[in-house]
């Protein structure tokens, strides 16, 4: 496999994501504002589901997600700061879909009824407790949905703390190559805030480079000094976190195999946070399939078992694990300091190799 275009969710056909956020510049712990949201929109629906596993979940319309129930399509998921308060914003984003037809046709006068899923991180203690997303925010970045968008502080991730260090938004994408999907692109897009650590404190490295290498980042291990300053700093001071995504194909998929992407998604969370899935954590990732991509006919006859998705689905899950571990690594690398949380670039900042 090889990264995609853009590197990005959006390299997946059909998928567009969009921010909103609000951020004083003076935000400390306690007070000030650092909240938001992000939306992940698929124009005319995609086949989807959802895993959770951490112990402590905010979340919306996941049990409709499962396989077995009717609803076997979503128009939009909504990732969002502000703990359970925040899921309000998926009534701004079902708003927005509403007023532009998009959702489950419900008559032959135009209702509809968009199906949103969502799920929330805990990042209250950043900023001042009240601020959290409203109807508002989930409109707006439904609206500002694009094929292009920012990572690091931004959007859900904007207040994120991810184990001592600033967490936030990251986003990876590849191509799949050989001949079972060649052409297939998979993608991701992570919110990180756990309670879990998030670079090796030998190495000051962080944990989701190990399956590419640091050279693949521009990283080297980090100085004495700096890995002094690191470790000082201690685990994270607060009961409640949650690392929270979405990934997502272009290949036709059942909702049973978008479960398995999500099972596959949290492999690639476990390889870049220790610990993960923890009773202090909501882990949870969302799994879509937009159908967009179609393959190609096999140069050569395959065995008849190849004839069901199990081999897509198989070699999509093993790319999902990918990205996922390479999104939380950029959410890392892309986030800048708020509130007086230390961004890696900053406190680790001898790691980065030069540039030339």
């Amino acid at each position: 496999m090889k990264p995609g275009r853009q590197n990005s969710l959006t390299d997946v056909a059909g998928v567009l994501v969009g921010h909103d956020h609000v951020l004083d510049d003076d935000a400390t712990l306690g007070s000030g504002a650092a909240s938001g949201c992000t939306v992940i929109r698929v124009p005319g629906g995609a086949t989807a589901s959802v895993d959770v596993r951490g112990g402590g979940p905010a979340t919306r319309e996941t049990d409709l997600l499962d396989p077995s129930n009717s609803v076997q399509q979503i128009h939009a998921v909504l990732l969002t700061a502000g703990s359970a308060y925040g899921l309000a914003a998926a009534d701004g984003v079902m708003r927005w879909l509403e007023e532009h037809g998009e959702g489950i046709p419900m008559d032959e006068l135009g209702h509809v009824v968009p199906i949103v899923p969502a799920a929330g991180i805990f990042d209250l203690p950043v900023g001042d407790w009240a601020t959290r997303p409203t109807a508002e925010f989930g409109y707006r970045a439904a609206q500002s949905a694009g094929t292009a968008f920012a990572v690091g502080s931004v959007g859900a991730g904007v207040g994120a703390r991810a184990g001592q260090l600033k967490g936030g938004v990251g986003t990876a994408s590849v191509v799949l190559e050989g001949t079972v999907a060649p052409g297939v692109t998979v993608g991701a897009i992570v919110v990180a805030n756990p309670v879990g650590s998030i670079f090796d404190p030998r190495t000051g490295l962080p944990w989701g480079v190990a399956g590419d290498g640091p050279e693949f980042w521009g990283l080297r291990p980090a100085s004495r000094e700096q890995l002094e300053a690191a470790n000082a700093l201690g685990p994270k001071q607060t009961t409640l976190n949650t690392t929270i995504g979405l990934v997502a194909t272009d290949a036709a998929l059942s909702a049973s195999a978008c479960k398995r992407m999500g099972i596959a998604a949290h492999d690639g969370l476990a390889r870049a946070i220790r610990p993960a899935h923890s009773p202090l954590d909501g882990d949870t990732m969302f799994a879509l399939a937009t159908g967009k991509f179609e393959l190609p006919e096999p140069a050569v006859p395959l065995p008849a078992a190849f004839a069901s998705e199990l081999p897509i689905t198989d070699v999509v899950c093993e790319a999902v694990a990918v990205c996922v571990e390479r999104a939380i690594v950029g959410a890392i690398l892309a986030a800048g300091s708020v509130a007086g949380i230390p961004a890696y670039r900053e406190l680790l900042s001898s790691a980065f190799l030069p540039k030339g």
